[in-house]
């Protein structure tokens, strides 16, 4: 009685009541009391068999729902770029999630350039040709960039002019990224020899968006990235150029593992929630002042 009692955190005596209250409640007598204890009787032992079993057998029950449970799930496991999760994909894990209830996500996550794809992995974003065999694949987002900064950055310092030298603006670079090569897209402002404003080195992309977003300077924003940041205005552009190199983001599955119905409809599913982005993108994606074309 008293280990019961200790077991449920209630009094002993409130354990004897319960018990003289059972015996009632059935007519019979379930324990013989003596001055050594308490000790079943036949009819006791009888139903704490039968009570055994059936909670055995419940507890068995459950048990087998919680392992085909965890067998019916599916994992699908994505290769991404952290700015692309972070500022893309985990605003939307909610809707996927609706429209996925029995899916569970496995991240993959990339800080800087996006290079090959591991054979285990289901889904990732890369640029790859039209004719690459490897990979089964859908279109995404074309690559697209557009230098961006805050509202409270722009209003303080202005527009940025590309073939100025920069002077009171601060860039935001990604470490991998060559100021030689990436100078066709900075603009002048890049130029070693007269450049004259303040540039901050990152290794992770998703850290250099985020330093723009609170205001720290100008980054150099992917489309297919920053989309939604630039329509819930948290981002905006910071000049009036952009740069459309004719590729394009693609999601892509490696056809060394046979493409399971869910990854083609979770790409799809992902490629249409872009879509639907872009369009409201319109008129900043078609605008033509000041617009260049970077090449291939």
């Amino acid at each position: 009685m008293t280990a019961t009692a200790g077991e449920f955190n209630v009094t002993q005596p409130s354990i004897s009541r319960s018990i003289a209250q059972l015996e009632r409640e059935l007519g019979i007598r379930l324990f013989d009391r003596s001055p050594k204890g308490l000790e079943l009787t036949d009819q006791g032992r009888s139903l704490y068999a039968a009570v055994r079993e059936g909670l055995g057998t419940i507890g068995a029950a459950i048990t087998a729902i919680q392992e085909q449970e965890k067998v019916s799930k599916t994992v699908v496991t994505l290769s991404l770029s952290s700015s692309f999760a972070a500022h893309w994909l985990v605003p939307r894990l909610g809707a996927f999630k609706a429209r996925f209830p029995d899916v569970d996500l496995r991240f993959d996550l990339i800080s800087g350039i996006m290079r090959g794809v591991p054979d285990n992995i289901d889904l990732a974003t890369r640029i790859i040709s039209d004719d690459d065999p490897h990979y089964y694949w859908w279109d995404f987002a074309p690559e697209v960039i557009v230098p961006v900064c805050s509202p409270g950055y722009l209003e303080a310092h202005g527009k940025l002019n590309h073939e100025g030298n920069g002077h009171g603006h601060v860039f935001l670079h990604l470490t991998d990224h060559d100021l030689r090569e990436w100078g066709r897209v900075w603009g002048s402002v890049a130029n070693r020899t007269t450049m004259k404003g303040s540039w901050h080195e990152f290794s992770d992309y998703a850290v250099i968006l985020e330093a723009a977003i609170r205001g720290e300077g100008i980054a150099l924003g992917w489309i297919s990235v920053i989309s939604t940041a630039l329509l819930n205005g948290t981002l905006l552009p910071a000049s009036d150029r952009l740069f459309k190199t004719g590729r394009y983001h693609r999601l892509i599955a490696p056809r060394s593992r046979s493409l399971r119905p869910i990854v083609a409809e979770i790409s799809e599913w992902l490629a249409l929630q872009m879509a639907k982005e872009l369009e409201q993108l319109t008129d900043l994606l078609t605008f033509e002042d000041g617009q260049q074309q970077a090449g291939r």
